[in-house]
């Protein structure tokens, strides 16, 4: 049994949600998400309040119960609150811009580093601090991962970019003696 998927999700104001065959859409004040559904999984509406509940009792079902019911959360609070990552820009001559639908990115390499920016994303970099906002969980985190790993950071000095949260365990590098 599901922990996540017994509970039951509560629907806020000025947010509807439609179930349709295997297409599940939510509306909000932010916009509309959409997803397509599991065969094995089954979404009930009632009022203001959604159940999420396996078809069969496979072990496959059971495994994806909660990962639908976590979808559709994300998707109910991203029509309603933009999801949002930091990164912080670290190391001399590391730099940030938006320009149009890219960005573009001075991390150290002989050339700069363009970046295509998804549609339905907000990004905005001021000085070393790049902010992914969206209402898309699962694009805003993909984004953002994929900008980190194009200069993860280092443990000696810490230059790279990085999440504001994370923290980089410090090497003390080499002794004279």
């Amino acid at each position: 049994m599901s922990r996540i998927g017994k509970k039951i999700i509560t629907l806020p104001e000025k947010t509807e949600i439609k179930v349709s065959g295997n297409l599940i859409s939510v509306k909000g004040p932010l916009g509309e998400l959409s997803r397509t559904l599991h065969q094995n999984i089954e979404v009930e509406v009632k009022g203001n309040e959604v159940t999420v509940h396996p078809k069969k009792t496979a072990i496959e079902s059971k495994a994806i119960w909660g990962a639908y019911a976590s979808h559709i959360t994300n998707m109910v609070s991203g029509v309603n609150k933009l999801f949002e990552k930091k990164l912080i820009l670290e190391g001399i001559g590391f730099k940030s811009e938006v320009k149009n639908d890219k960005i573009v990115l001075a991390l150290g390499f002989s050339h700069p580093v363009n970046v295509p920016i998804p549609e339905g994303l907000k990004v905005t970099a001021e000085k070393n601090l790049i902010t992914v906002a969206g209402k898309d969980k699962e694009m805003v985190g993909q984004f953002a991962a994929r900008l980190h790993s194009l200069k993860k950071p280092e443990p000696y000095k810490g230059k790279g970019m990085r999440y504001d949260d994370e923290v980089i365990r410090r090497k003390q590098g080499k002794k004279s003696v």
